[in-house]
């Protein structure tokens, strides 16, 4: 079974195969939709961000259900000494009071192994779901997340996480150029800005999904029945 979505019912080449197919949670870290983190330090609406959290836990328990299906984590951080940052990077965060590698409510901003750098409680991987560490905004940059899709025979993607116009976006066209088949469900992404969410979401549906398709998890989840 396709699933409803825009611009074309997704995957536009048959119905949903869980062996090929993973979901893909994109930076639900403290420092991005928690308490004390990053998002929080510059002064943005944590709700704003935080809105996907429950979407994707209602979709992450269904698809652990499915034998084949994979789950992909993925977070953003840099290393202790900041040795993986670049220069300009750290001096856009300090124009917005929150600079990386600082110490904040939730350890030191976006530096691995802190707590703000951790995935979220209510999105714990388990066992087996593999963690993508990135010092960028694309999960495919200086990782090995295309060899682990490759190595699984995974050709389509679903993605969600935060935020919705900058590391789900850039992860999103990464795929779309390795010939990936993408999907982003609108209600398990979230950004710091409303209007970036839906400007994002309208892009890729532009040109006849220049980058995929747009969704949302109840449309998942009714696909998903047949499972």
């Amino acid at each position: 079974m396709q699933i409803e979505a825009t611009p074309y019912h997704w995957p536009y080449d048959g119905k949903i195969d869980p062996k090929r197919t993973a979901l893909v949670i994109i930076d639900m870290q403290t420092d991005f939709c928690g308490k004390g983190g990053y998002v929080e330090q510059m002064g943005y609406d944590l709700s704003l961000t935080a809105r996907a959290i429950e979407p994707i836990r209602k979709l992450l328990d269904r698809v652990r259900q499915i034998e084949g299906f994979t789950v992909i984590h993925t977070r953003e951080g840099h290393k202790p000494d900041l040795s993986d940052l670049p220069a300009n990077k750290r001096w856009r965060s300090r124009q917005v009071g929150a600079e990386i590698g600082s110490l904040g409510p939730a350890g030191r901003i976006l530096v691995r192994g802190e707590r703000g750098w951790q995935i979220i409680e209510e999105l714990s991987p388990i066992e087996g779901e593999p963690i993508i560490d990135k010092p960028g905004k694309g999960s495919f940059y200086a990782t090995d997340l295309d060899l682990i899709l490759k190595n699984k025979g995974i050709t389509h993607l679903i993605l969600t996480g935060i935020t919705t116009d900058v590391c789900v976006h850039t992860t999103m066209r990464e795929a779309n150029d390795r010939g990936y088949e993408c999907l982003i469900l609108e209600d398990c992404t979230g950004a710091t800005d409303p209007a970036n969410h839906e400007a994002a979401l309208k892009m890729v549906t532009m040109q006849g999904g220049v980058f995929g398709s747009v969704s949302n998890s109840a449309h998942v989840l009714k696909a998903l029945e047949v499972y």
